[in-house]
């Protein structure tokens, strides 16, 4: 059987990213790219939330504004799927980043109770990481542009 290569449409790129929530993100510091794996949130329009502590990402990010986010699920080979988004970090303060935080955990529980069917355990310890006595950079990405590509045995 031949196994083919294909560009996914905007419909199932943003499908794709509203039905996963780590990825990897791309900044530039000094000149240089760096990549990390990163929790986040895709409200399935125009906007990917994130949060991060104070430290070398979020200086750089707020230095070079530009950033990609790459979700992939590989199963081997013959069968993968990936979707590579480009877009604008904005850091999110007060209300903003409280909301936004708020959208984040729920869309995140939601998500791994539906797709994973961990206990409740789990996601308890997830929101305390959140929700620390230390409020962390809460940012969002607004999404200029969407790619994918597939490859199904």
């Amino acid at each position: 059987m031949n196994s083919m290569i294909r560009s996914l449409n905007q419909k199932e790129c943003s499908n794709f990213l509203a039905n996963n929530y780590i990825g990897h993100l791309a900044y530039i510091y000094k000149g240089n790219p760096y990549v990390v794996p990163s929790t986040y949130f895709f409200d399935g329009k125009n906007t990917i939330i994130g949060y991060s502590t104070e430290g070398h990402k979020t200086m750089a990010m707020r230095k070079n504004n530009k950033v990609s986010l790459e979700v992939s699920e590989i199963t081997n080979v013959n069968n993968w799927i990936s979707v590579l988004v480009h877009g604008i970090f904005e850091e999110l303060s007060g209300s903003d980043a409280k909301g936004s935080l708020h959208e984040f955990s729920a869309g995140i529980k939601d998500l791994i109770l539906r797709k994973e069917e961990r206990n409740l355990h789990f996601i308890s310890e997830f929101s305390s990481k959140i929700y620390d006595e230390n409020m962390p950079v809460v940012f969002k990405i607004t999404v200029n542009e969407m790619t994918g590509r597939e490859r199904q045995m």
